[in-house]
């Protein structure tokens, strides 16, 4: 049996940035850091962050006055930093650049007074905070849209004045049909600059469907409540293979691939490089004549650090972490 092992696959650039950022918080001025929500999702990343130090929070209400909080690479709306401010709280912004990047896109239309679309899953820390982003209070000129059928029904005051955005772990050809929708009841729909939907996200739509064109099986290692996790199992069973998801190598199943003679793995863009390892281990374990082959080429892209955390590795470290923080000169 052959094992084929996608690439790209693993942490994008967004994620390995976000990741480091609490890792070198936590190693810089010391336990805790508190962190907004799941700094990505995926229980590995986040229990082993958890044993270091790190310390999740749904709301920043709940962290200490004066103490060092993380917003979470999903990005959050412009009241969490006022209310950080407010809580005297130092805050770094783990938001991913190409987060970013789509609430740059909303203010620019919330500015223009056009009534904005955003394609996503509206329970979504993304979606919320991307919709967080619209300078209406009332938030009456933004809408979130999950799928085709509420796209024919979004109601929009002004067909010629309106654009759209998306959540950047979307799959590509969901995205395209809802957009597809949208152009052929508002022709004058306004696109972003770039696309949304982000290219470690694509890249590995794009790896998963060209594996599922080799294996009648294909294992994807990640979370079930991470959004690129699922689509890429999505992709992996519309190009006609099985596909599973799993979030170690314990929940591999032989007798799933029994019948398989290629076998594909990956992992989606949160779960980290040594689940693979450790899956690729566990299938040699079950199938010793396994031949192990990789196929596509790795990214190489990297998003820098924050500023602030380039300058608190220029002061030299206390022994207590909440002097470190008082001793940072770095405006957060």
């Amino acid at each position: 049996m052959n094992l084929w092992i996608a690439n790209p696959r693993g942490f994008c650039a967004g994620v390995d940035r976000a990741v480091k950022i609490v890792d070198e918080l936590i190693d810089l001025v010391g336990a805790p850091v508190y962190v907004r929500h799941e700094i990505v999702h995926n229980h590995h990343v986040v229990e082993r962050l958890r044993g270091k130090g790190a310390v999740f929070v749904d709301d920043l209400a709940s962290v200490p006055r004066g103490a060092l909080a993380v917003i979470s690479a999903h990005g959050a709306a412009p009241g969490v930093q006022a209310q950080a401010r407010t809580l005297g709280l130092r805050l770094f912004d783990a938001t991913c650049p190409l987060v970013s990047k789509v609430h740059l896109e909303v203010v620019r239309h919330a500015r223009a007074g056009r009534r904005v679309i955003v394609i996503g899953h509206r329970d979504h820390v993304e979606v919320i905070g991307t919709v967080g982003h619209y300078a209406n209070p009332e938030g009456d000129g933004i809408a979130v849209v999950e799928n085709e059928d509420e796209a024919r029904q979004v109601g929009v005051p002004r067909p010629d004045h309106v654009a759209y955005v998306t959540q950047t772990t979307l799959a590509v050809e969901t995205s395209a049909r809802i957009v597809a929708v949208l152009r052929g009841r508002f022709p004058a729909l306004i696109a972003p600059h770039h696309e949304d939907i982000c290219y470690a996200t694509q890249n590995r739509q794009d790896a998963v469907r060209r594996l599922s064109g080799r294996c009648s099986h294909v294992y994807v290692l990640g979370a079930p409540h991470s959004s690129n996790s699922v689509r890429l199992v999505e992709v992996a069973q519309e190009s006609g293979a099985q596909a599973r998801l799993i979030e170690r190598a314990d929940d591999i199943d032989r007798d799933w691939f029994a019948s398989a003679r290629h076998l594909g793995l990956t992992s989606s863009a949160s779960a980290p490089e040594c689940l693979v390892t450790e899956a690729i281990a566990r299938l040699q374990q079950l199938v010793p004549t396994l031949a192990v082959r990789e196929v596509g080429v790795p990214e190489q892209v990297v998003f820098k650090l924050p500023a602030a955390v380039a300058d608190l590795r220029r002061v030299e470290r206390p022994a207590v972490g909440a002097s470190a923080v008082q001793t940072v000169s770095a405006s957060f």
